[in-house]
């Protein structure tokens, strides 16, 4: 079962390489420079590398069992991508934005009727949240309203921002804050409803309003009219919070975005260590009765999350597990895949 890890290179990349791998799959490090992709390779004790410029002419020549994408500005490379996979491929890749993912999802007839499934948000934050929000809904009626919370906690590595993670900040400062209300994609203030979060392992975290993925996720995992999403990632401070709406109107100009997003991507971080020992997946569900259920799913490293989860679904796909189709991760391979991925369901509360 060959997966193609496409931008291999990266840290996500190799870690998923890595964990598909130990999961018994035949992971293909796939990229432009042939002696970094090489290094990348010798680094992890593996053989099989391909570089390319075309990746959507290769997949469809070389018929790969799955390609997992990490190489970001999902909204563009996701579809064209996944459509090469087409027919009985399967593609998964990270997007956590509300252009890249709807746009993916779209291709649930075609994936449908090519016998391929296409995962999209196989990270922390869509299945950290998403695989709550469907363990508290499984075997009960749909619930009038839910709020999930991304609280993820991760160890920075030194070396350049990236483009990837750049421009995917850039696109959430500039789709503007969103809530679900009567089933519609609604405008909200940006980082709005700010809260601070009382964990279940005796620390904190403070969250805000974020246009994310698990947005959509939990609205698609529940069928609630009313969905709210908070991140971890968004500032609270209300100084940044009053400015946030102008500098994502700002943003929106072409030349202005594009600037932001070079010179973001060049930004060198320093190693730190992650500043909570657990990354949460948080929700509360209410429903029209006025029953109200929470629940957390406890995971460690958000990045670790992410690259055995990715890794945990390409090898479901690779085996034949997965529906055709186009869905967030839990939809494809239910809740559980959360706790593969190495998150612990901790028990819900009755409010």
């Amino acid at each position: 079962m060959t997966i193609w890890i496409l931008g291999a290179t990266g840290r996500t990349g190799r870690e998923i390489a890595t964990r598909v791998a130990a999961r018994g799959g035949a992971p293909v490090l796939v990229g432009r420079n042939a002696d970094r992709l090489r290094k990348t390779a010798a680094d992890l004790g593996l053989d099989d590398v391909l570089v390319t410029d075309d990746l959507p002419g290769e997949i469809a020549r070389r018929r790969p069992t799955v390609v997992v994408n990490t190489i970001g500005g999902y909204a563009d490379t996701a579809v064209p991508i996944a459509r090469a996979c087409l027919p009985g491929g399967h593609y998964v890749d990270l997007a956590n934005d509300l252009v890249a993912m709807p746009r993916l999802l779209a291709l649930h007839d075609e994936a449908v009727a090519a016998g391929s499934t296409f995962v999209t948000g196989a990270g922390f934050g869509v299945l950290g949240v998403e695989s709550v929000v469907a363990h508290l809904c499984a075997d009960r009626p749909t619930p009038s309203h839910v709020r999930v919370d991304a609280l993820p906690s991760v160890a920075i590595e030194g070396g350049p921002l990236g483009e990837a993670l750049a421009r995917s900040i850039v696109s959430g400062l500039t789709t503007g804050g969103l809530v679900f209300e009567n089933g519609q994609l609604t405008k909200a203030r940006l980082a709005a409803d700010p809260r601070e979060h009382a964990l279940p392992d005796g620390q904190t975290a403070k969250s805000a309003g974020a246009p994310t993925g698990e947005l959509l996720a939990a609205q698609l995992s529940s069928g609630a009219p009313s969905v709210v999403s908070t991140s971890g990632l968004m500032p609270t401070a209300p100084i940044v919070r009053v400015v946030l709406p102008a500098v994502g109107a700002l943003l929106k100009i072409p030349a202005v975005r594009r600037f932001a997003v070079r010179r973001m991507a060049a930004i060198e971080g320093k190693p730190t260590p992650r500043p909570r020992e657990h990354s949460w997946g948080h929700a509360i569900v209410t429903w029209s009765d006025g029953t109200t259920l929470e629940e957390w799913l406890r995971a460690g490293d958000a990045m670790e999350f992410t690259a055995s989860a990715v890794a945990e679904t390409a090898v479901r796909l690779a085996r034949g597990e997965g529906q055709a189709g186009a869905y967030t991760p839990a939809r494809a391979l239910g809740a559980e895949l959360a706790e593969a991925a190495g998150g612990t369901f901790l028990t819900s509360t009755w409010e």
